[in-house]
């Protein structure tokens, strides 16, 4: 779509307002986010700006471009794009950029103006060049304690080394500089982690605490005393979260239960946890099975040998030795192709057959 004419149609209406308006005194925002959790936090900034004493309009709204998902990978807006269009917002005013420094674009975003810029897991690498824009700077929500866990999955990442004794993590509200998470930090709220929830579970929640932070922070963000108390990062205790990779998926018995059930749970929704088994007759005849390994908890057994290979069930789960003397028990599982079943109908279904681990 050619900049001239988005720029002639966005000039005139941001939510009925013009942002060029010289009677408009709303500071004018931009907001930039993509998968459904980015969706809570603009319908909390939708909520605010609606509110008769609010300080600020939402005059854009940037995302990711559409994609075929589902599957039959049907071409769909982002999750925050169909939320915004679902609230009315101009259709005009969503950008869909591949990269936020293409010039185009940029060229688009100076001639409304903004004065703040907010992203909360966009996806997309911001530029110098677009940082220079907005004069109050982009914020970010990020959904660990920084400098702790920088990176594309904080989330993911904590939940795997959440072991005895380190039973929580936060959200932090960032102003976003060149370097990957490493601006001063506005605010923070620290989160407890229940020992059973999954990283959607506690992404949705994190992302509701970032939403609620930067509402009661966009007063001292506009008036300038959040740059005056944002405190450095001390980047000596940085830690990294690095994007996750489907190879990472697999599960290996020879590690401690407490360590795979963390996995499970920090995997759950993508890429997912994966096992394969053996399947043995009364023959001896040995059969490969493949699934997905849904939801777990640790058994503390009264016994478990090391080396101990076969697979039990006891109590509605699968319960399967580890290192260490500990035990990992399945209660849910999906095979290629099916539906989520309980380990109680995968045991059924065995009709006598044994279960052992893969070598």
């Amino acid at each position: 779509m050619a900049s001239s004419m988005l720029l002639r149609r966005f000039l005139c209406c941001s939510n009925g307002a013009s942002v060029l308006d010289p009677t408009n005194k709303k500071k004018q925002l931009v907001f930039m986010g993509s998968p459904q959790v980015s969706a809570s936090v603009l319908e909390s900034l939708l909520n605010a700006s609606r509110a008769p004493e609010s300080i600020f309009q939402l005059a854009a709204i940037v995302t990711q471009p559409p994609c075929g998902r589902g599957r039959g990978k049907k071409v769909m807006p982002s999750p925050v794009a169909q939320h915004a269009l679902d609230n009315g917002f101009p259709p005009d005013l969503i950008f869909t950029p591949e990269r936020a420094g293409e010039e185009y674009f940029l060229s688009d975003l100076k001639a409304l103006k903004p004065e703040l810029c907010i992203t909360a897991a966009y996806g997309n690498i911001l530029p110098g060049k677009f940082l220079e824009i907005p004069p109050y700077g982009t914020v970010n929500i990020h959904p660990s304690l920084l400098p702790l866990y920088r990176g594309a999955a904080p989330v993911q990442r904590a939940l795997q080394v959440l072991l005895d004794g380190i039973k929580e993590t936060g959200v932090s509200l960032v102003y976003t500089v060149r370097a990957l998470d490493a601006g001063p930090i506005i605010a923070y709220e620290r989160v407890d982690v229940d020992e059973h929830i999954k990283a959607p579970e506690l992404l949705d929640k994190l992302f509701d605490r970032g939403s609620d932070l930067l509402i009661r922070e966009l007063p001292s963000i506009f008036d300038g005393s959040a740059k005056l108390k944002a405190q450095p990062q001390d980047h000596s205790k940085a830690t990294l979260a690095p994007k996750i990779s489907p190879e990472e998926s697999w599960l290996s018995f020879e590690q401690e239960a407490v360590t795979l059930h963390n996995k499970v749970r920090a995997f759950a929704g993508w890429p997912g946890t994966r096992t394969k088994v053996q399947v043995l007759d009364e023959n001896g005849q040995c059969d490969i099975v493949e699934f997905k390994v849904i939801t777990t908890r640790v058994f503390d057994p009264v016994s478990i040998g090391d080396g101990k290979d076969y697979i039990t069930y006891a109590a509605g789960a699968l319960v399967v030795p580890c290192a260490g003397r500990t035990a990992l028990e399945i209660l849910e599982l999906q095979l290629p192709g099916k539906k989520v079943m309980t380990s109680r109908d995968f045991w059924n279904g065995l009709r006598g057959k044994k279960l052992k681990k893969v070598p």
